[in-house]
């Protein structure tokens, strides 16, 4: 209906039956599943676009107020809910007997505003131009990470990348051909990193990659591939024959931090922000540790 991407469409019935399955199903490309109601607080997990509670007053209505629902929804009932407080980012109600038409308008309805909700989201949070995480987002991200690293007594690290000379590139090829290395040089970061991992453009030329559960050591191994990987790559500007040599410079910073310190997001990006410009300074196309640097200095 809107885009290929089928809809996800979770409905929620004490019986696991439910004669709406059949009616959205007539509709365009809906993947439908039917789920018993206290499923619900593992909605999240299924990655709906829209969850339709079928006659919600046939079980315990408290499944409205106990759970924030993480997909727009829909009400379908053969009497109104009163007083109920729906925790919802967005909801619709529809009482039987159903009209088959009414039904897949107000279903449209409400995958459009997912849809469009969606669409925000990722132009508020993803860099245009690589489609990675940008800077107002990295934050939010660094310090759930490092929240869940506390908890769990786990390492964490940050590499802060940087594009040695990226402004020659710039000046002698144009603007242009600076963009193609920057998607280059995403797609080489993306191809190294994990599922769980944080991957950021934090500036014109710098990127972040946070790592969870990943000590100092590991993370300075890891770099050191991305920087081979760089050092290595092809990146041929039109007009030329020959490759232009890239390279990159990187700074690591770890949880538990080695000295004391405030525990927080900005404290590993500062720290990566020195080892960086220690590898700047140190004659680029090198990965400098945090930890070192405060050793040799």
């Amino acid at each position: 209906m809107y885009g290929e991407v089928m809809k996800n469409i979770i409905i929620y019935n004490k019986d696991k039956k439910s004669k709406l399955e059949s009616q959205i199903l007539k509709g365009d490309d809906y993947s439908v599943q039917i789920k018993l109601p206290d499923e619900i607080k593992n909605a999240e997990s299924l990655n709906p676009d829209l969850i339709i509670l079928d006659n919600p007053d046939q079980v315990n209505e408290d499944i409205l107020v106990r759970n924030k629902i993480c997909a727009p929804l829909l009400i379908v009932s053969d009497k109104v809910l009163d007083n109920i407080m729906i925790r919802a980012e967005a909801y619709d109600y529809i009482l039987n007997p159903i009209d088959n038409s009414e039904l897949m308008v107000r279903v449209a309805n409400l995958l459009k505003f997912k849809e469009l909700k969606d669409q925000i989201r990722m132009v508020s949070t993803t860099d245009e131009l690589t489609g990675l995480y940008n800077r107002s987002c990295l934050h939010q991200r660094l310090e759930e990470e490092l929240a869940r690293a506390k908890r769990y007594k786990q390492p964490l690290s940050a590499i802060l990348m940087d594009i040695d000379f990226f402004k020659v590139v710039n000046d002698i090829y144009g603007y242009d051909w600076g963009d193609v290395l920057l998607k280059q040089i995403t797609e080489i970061l993306k191809r190294r990193a994990r599922k769980e991992d944080v991957l950021t453009r934090y500036g014109d030329e710098e990127f972040i990659l946070v790592l969870p559960n990943t000590t100092e050591e590991n993370a300075r191994v890891f770099a050191e591939r991305i920087r081979k990987d760089i050092e290595e790559m092809e990146f041929i500007p039109e007009g030329e024959e020959e490759k232009h040599p890239i390279t990159i410079s990187g700074g690591i910073a770890s949880y538990p931090f080695l000295i004391e310190s405030e525990e927080n997001a900005n404290t590993i990006i500062r720290y990566a922000e020195h080892a960086l410009y220690a590898a700047k300074n140190r004659g680029k196309n090198r990965i400098i540790l945090f930890s070192q640097m405060n050793i040799e200095i």
